[in-house]
């Protein structure tokens, strides 16, 4: 079938808008990238470019200073995120999937008190001493994976899943001799696939960017997450570049990587989520369309 030239026209646009789009998102990217590789004297001089002048590793050789501290970080910040994801997406969808069900006589109630925790909390100093003083949490893992996992906003998004799944589905397991549990297992999560992936990617971005856990209940140093540790070095550069008077006499302060440091810090960071988000693409589209269904 031969296309028209408004018919062509279109796509072209279509064409060119979609690649605006997605230099808006690779351009802060390569900078990002560039500056990391950029000496603090070319950026004071030059300003920030897309292509490094001359390449320079000062900033990434300040991060990597104690490689040993930074993977220790980056195995608490994994694993954090990898139990807390799992278990989160199991809380999240076995309260969910009742809320989901009109059968359910209950509903009303438990949708209350998932909603009032979005509207209110107990304040820091009351949720503070509850997890450090009554459950004794402090400087424990558990710390950073317990406080996020029934996440009422998640809940609620799962719930609008379930609600496109026909209950004559779940009336026909039954029939079959299924109770709740295998019906859930074996009907509701193979169709729920997509909902339960766009989920897991946000539960996996909440863990793997916290640091606000960690720096109320955590000390030891081999509990930090990356997030954490990241911001604790920007703090540090933050700190010496802003006491410049108060460094001993021939200490060159114009060398210190700080914004190369700072851009190197971002890319350590998000490095594994660009993966995660790669494999949870196939999922995430369709499942923000399926919330969409039902409000």
């Amino acid at each position: 079938m031969v296309s028209s030239p408004t018919a062509r026209l279109g796509r072209i646009f279509i064409h060119l808008f979609m690649l605006l789009i997605v230099s808006l998102c690779i351009i802060p990217l390569m900078a990002v990238f560039s500056t990391s590789l950029t000496s603090e004297s070319d950026i004071a001089q030059h300003g920030y470019s897309l292509i490094p002048l001359r390449p320079d590793t000062t900033g990434y050789e300040l991060v990597l200073k104690n490689p040993q501290t930074l993977l220790r970080a980056y195995g608490v910040s994994i694993l954090t995120t990898l139990v807390g994801t799992l278990v989160g997406i199991v809380v999240g969808a076995l309260c969910a999937w009742p809320l989901s069900r009109p059968d359910y006589p209950h509903r009303k109630k438990l949708a209350f008190f998932v909603m009032f925790t979005m509207l209110f909390n107990g304040g820091l100093i009351p949720t503070y001493l509850v997890t450090a003083n009554l459950l004794q949490l402090k400087d424990n893992i558990l710390v950073l994976i317990l406080p996020y996992l029934a996440n009422a906003w998640f809940i609620f998004l799962l719930r609008t899943f379930f609600q496109t799944i026909p209950m004559s589905l779940v009336e026909a397991a039954r029939i079959d001799g299924a109770d709740e549990f295998l019906t859930f297992r074996k009907v509701v999560v193979p169709l729920a696939t997509p909902a339960l992936a766009t989920v897991a990617l946000f539960y996996s971005l909440q863990y793997w960017n916290d640091w606000y856990l960690a720096l109320l209940y955590i000390n030891t140093e081999s509990l930090v997450p990356l997030q954490y540790l990241l911001s604790r070095m920007m703090s540090n550069l933050d700190f010496i570049s802003q006491n410049v008077s108060a460094m001993p006499a021939g200490v060159n302060m114009s060398s210190l990587p700080r914004e190369s440091a700072r851009m190197a810090m971002c890319l350590l960071a998000i490095g594994p989520m660009l993966f995660v988000f790669g494999y949870f693409q196939k999922y995430f589209v369709r499942g923000i369309t399926l919330g969409a269904v039902k409000g």
